[in-house]
């Protein structure tokens, strides 16, 4: 198996440490390690597919060059990083969204990903999918976990395209989240659905994932199976059952408050208040079909996927079917690291350096080198077939 470079501070070369450390920790102080003003937001009310509202904000690109990380980029970065300089035109938009819970309220990762792709000249989106913050208030509807959230991104996309923000367009996330941007780049491969909404063929760039999820059944049984895991489970479940309540706050009639108190798991969640309303007879079935993992050979569109092998929310077999997946799709470009966790990829002091990277935020350095790096070159579909410290260093 081929791995990227990645190092990690010493003590958080353990998966489930670096996604707690991440997460409680970084996720306070976040803003220090990226000093950089948040965008000019403009908020939107979207339409997803079947007219769903979908609550965001939008941000068109700078016109002038992003001076102030260009200039701490230029001033560290190495000769052994030659795609971490920014561009200095338009390098298209990003559409992104979070994990299985939260609200873009809360969603730090998001604002971390907007100041620095905003400030590298890209245009932003970011929304509440179904059932999630504002959007929940706008709209019962809930969740499929990729089935008409794919086609979101691509509705968004020509609406956005619509409000000024430059093409290509990029759909980018994470977790859960990342399963969604996946199947917004299968839902791009739609022509009809391209050319009804008023897309040209280069509009949707590709996807861009950190750690997404690929195959539900595995990973769920490993996270139920595992101590530390189904405390991870458990905190998921708690997120779900909180987001349901205000659900049925906001929407009394279209969701049962009993249903929502037997969900005392993400299994019995989507038993409970998901499944039947798409016309599936178990979890298994649903979580089968919507694991973008059986339609990643298929794909066409340029896929970067960042992925740790000791992710400890998904199983482990799951790094040698990606791994083969990939080797076969030229369109997918697999950047799997030894280390990493869920989501975390905090970089060490040393290799941060040696990166060039203006902050720790490895995956995210990588991820907005590689969404510039392509737009530089074609974004029609392909044949199928490498700041400031951390307390830790």
């Amino acid at each position: 198996m081929h791995y990227t470079p990645f190092e990690p501070p010493p003590l958080l070369r353990n998966g489930f440490l670096m996604t707690v450390y991440t997460a409680l920790w970084e996720g306070q102080r976040w803003q220090a390690t990226v000093p950089l003003p948040d965008p000019p937001c403009q908020t939107a009310v979207f339409k997803g597919m079947d007219d769903v509202p979908l609550w965001g904000w939008y941000a068109l690109p700078q016109t002038a060059a992003p001076a102030q990380e260009n200039v701490q980029r230029q001033s560290q970065a190495s000769s052994q990083s030659p795609a971490a300089q920014p561009s200095t035109s338009c390098p298209g938009t990003l559409i992104s969204t979070y994990g299985i819970t939260g609200s873009l309220a809360d969603q730090w990762l998001l604002s971390l990903l907007a100041r620095k792709a905003y400030h590298r000249g890209f245009g932003i989106v970011a929304f509440d999918w179904r059932a999630h913050g504002k959007t929940a208030e706008l709209s019962p509807t809930l969740t499929s976990d990729g089935l008409f959230e794919g086609y979101d991104f691509v509705h968004i996309a020509a609406q956005a395209k619509a409000r000024g923000c430059p093409p290509p367009f990029w759909f980018v996330s994470y977790s859960l989240g990342g399963q969604l941007a996946l199947w917004g780049n299968k839902a791009a491969e739609d022509k009809a659905v391209r050319q009804r909404l008023g897309l040209a063929d280069g509009d949707i760039g590709g996807a861009a994932v950190i750690c997404p999820s690929l195959e539900s059944n595995r990973s769920l049984a490993y996270l139920e199976a595992h101590p530390l895991g189904r405390y991870l489970e458990r905190a998921m479940t708690q997120g779900l059952v909180q987001q349901a309540w205000r659900i049925h706050a906001a929407h009394p009639n279209h969701v049962d408050p009993a249903a929502i108190a037997r969900a005392t798991t993400i299994r019995g969640f989507d038993q409970e208040l998901v499944i039947s309303r798409l016309g599936f007879a178990s979890t298994a079935a649903y979580y089968d079909a919507t694991s973008p993992l059986y339609f990643l050979p298929h794909l066409t569109r340029p896929t970067l996927i960042i992925y740790a092998e000791d992710d400890p929310i998904f199983h482990p077999s799951l790094v040698n079917d990606l791994g083969a997946i990939a080797a076969q799709n030229p369109a997918l470009d697999l950047r799997l690291t030894q280390y990493g966790g869920h989501v975390g990829y905090l970089s060490s002091a040393r290799f941060q350096r040696a990166m060039g990277d203006p902050d720790p935020w490895w995956a995210w350095n990588r991820l907005l080198d590689w969404c510039d790096r392509q737009s530089q070159g074609p974004t029609t579909p392909v044949p199928p077939a490498p700041g400031i410290e951390s307390p830790l260093d």
